[in-house]
């Protein structure tokens, strides 16, 4: 059997693996079975959590893999700048995702709104349409309708939750400096910092949706505004939840001394996601709360 010493000058090869068939059959099953869901066939939330629960299987499976292999010394520079390739084009794509969300909102208020109310269309949308219809933003449509809505205001919530997020960020660049530092107890303490202050954002964004929800009828039906507003601060919050488990993971791998000063891939691909996603945030304070 090669030993770990013989890997040093040459690409590593992974061994053939089963992980990403079971990764393919976790996604056909939540993939099938959210389509059942949503056509109303009763056991289509019981085939998406099988879905998730393969897939979960296969993450915590397949990591472990990569983590073995990674203490054993299998890894290289070539397979380090691999790793760096691939996380950067991962987050291109996230930069993408949420620019689609992004492109929506601006058409929705900039474009679709501005056209409605414009001197041609506004006598068709006033006269056939909507008789009250202002080119203004908000808008979610008549209040019959569920469109009568108050829109949610920057300065509560929402400004704590962007001073806790760019706090986060410092506390992971101090977590970085004292790896590199090699002062093991600081990365600990402020990696845990940096995951507490992730776990209260979300604390506090869903209390924000509960009071949206009941104080404000402010709902995912209240019209494009509503539509919106869910579907860039949940997706947000949901990458927010998948930092926190990243960070997690890195600090497991604190915790059990797999990583130096010089190498520690795993903790700067976190924290690039980590700060991607605050800058995300302060995109979604602006355009969605502020203006």
């Amino acid at each position: 059997m090669a030993q770990a010493s013989d890997y040093k000058n040459v690409y590593y090869v992974p061994h053939g693996s089963y992980w990403p068939i079971v990764g393919s059959v976790g996604l056909f099953l939540l993939a099938g079975g959210g389509a059942m869901a949503l056509n109303s066939h009763a056991i289509g939330p019981w085939i998406a959590i099988l879905g998730v629960a393969t897939l979960l299987v296969m993450i915590f499976g397949w990591f472990r893999d990569v983590i073995n292999e990674s203490v054993a010394g299998l890894y290289n520079a070539q397979v380090d700048r691999t790793y760096r390739w691939a996380m950067g084009w991962f987050i291109f794509s996230e930069v993408m995702f949420f620019g689609a969300f992004f492109g929506a909102l601006f058409y929705a208020r900039t474009l679709a709104v501005t056209w409605l109310g414009g001197e041609g269309a506004k006598s068709l949308t006033g006269a056939v349409l909507w008789p009250d219809f202002a080119a203004t933003w908000p808008t979610a449509g008549p209040a019959e309708l569920g469109g009568e809505f108050i829109a949610m205001g920057a300065w509560g919530l929402p400004a704590i939750n962007t001073a806790i997020l760019l706090t986060s960020s410092w506390t992971l660049a101090v977590a970085h400096h004292a790896l590199k530092d090699g002062e093991q107890q600081r990365v600990i303490n402020w990696l845990v910092a940096t995951i507490a202050l992730g776990v209260i954002f979300l604390g506090l964004q869903a209390y924000e949706y509960v009071h949206a929800y009941q104080d404000l009828n402010l709902t995912l039906a209240t019209g494009i505004y509503g539509s919106t507003f869910f579907m860039l601060t949940g997706f947000h919050g949901l990458h927010v939840t998948l930092g926190a488990i990243m960070l997690g993971a890195v600090l497991y791998r604190v915790l059990k001394g797999h990583m130096t000063s010089e190498r520690h891939f795993v903790f700067e691909a976190g924290a690039w996601y980590w700060h991607f996603v605050d800058v995300v945030w302060l995109g979604l304070f602006i355009f969605v709360y502020i203006l």
